[in-house]
C-alpha cells in the first residue's frame, strides 16, 4: 500500500495566509473517511463533494476503496474554514490511491471548491494566497479558472486555472 500523500493548500486568516499541509493516508480496514485537523462544518462536508467529484470525473472515489481514508489538515491548531480544501483533498486522495502520479508536488499549492460533477468553483482570498505562495517559495498555484486572473497579479509564481 502506498505511503501517505501530501499536497499544500492555504488558510486565510484575515489578510494573512498560512500554508496548510493536506495529507491523505489509506489503510486496510472497514471503509471510513475522516477529516482531522480542526475542520469547520464546510470542510467536514467536503467529504461528500470530493467523493462525488472524483466519481463523476471518472476516477474511483474513497467510498469505493474498502479502505480507511484519513485526511489530516496541518497544523492542527489552526481552524480550517470554507470549501477551498476540496481540490487539495481530491488531489491528495488521487495521489495516495495511485490514480494520479506526480514526480514533484512539494512546490505547488492547490485551492478550490469542487462541484458534485467535478468542476471547480471560485473561492475567496486567492490574491492573499498567491502573495503567501510567492513569499514562502512555492512556484505554482492551482486555482479555479474564475480566480486565475486575480492570482496572476502576483507575477513571481505560475498560476494554473
Amino acid at each position: 500500500m502506498p505511503s501517505p500523500a501530501k499536497v499544500f493548500s492555504a488558510a486565510t486568516l484575515g489578510l494573512n495566509c498560512l500554508p496548510i499541509e493536506v495529507e491523505v493516508d489509506m489503510s486496510a480496514g472497514l471503509h471510513n473517511f475522516q477529516i482531522v485537523g480542526l475542520p469547520d462544518t464546510a470542510v467536514n462536508e467536503s467529504k461528500e463533494r470530493v467523493c462525488s467529484a472524483i466519481k463523476n470525473s471518472g476516477a474511483s472515489p474513497p467510498h469505493h476503496t474498502n479502505r480507511r481514508v484519513i485526511v489530516n489538515l496541518a497544523p492542527a491548531d489552526i481552524k480550517k474554514e470554507g470549501p477551498s480544501y476540496d481540490l487539495p483533498m481530491a488531489v491528495a486522495f488521487l495521489l495516495a490511491s495511485e490514480q494520479l502520479l506526480a514526480s514533484e508536488i512539494s512546490n505547488k499549492i492547490f485551492v478550490g471548491e469542487l462541484s458534485l460533477e467535478g468542476k471547480l468553483r471560485p473561492v475567496s482570498g486567492v490574491l492573499s494566497i498567491a502573495l503567501m505562495a510567492r513569499d514562502r517559495g512555492f512556484g505554482e498555484l492551482f486555482v479555479p479558472r474564475a480566480n486565475a486572473a486575480e492570482a496572476a497579479l502576483v507575477k513571481e509564481i505560475k498560476v494554473f486555472g
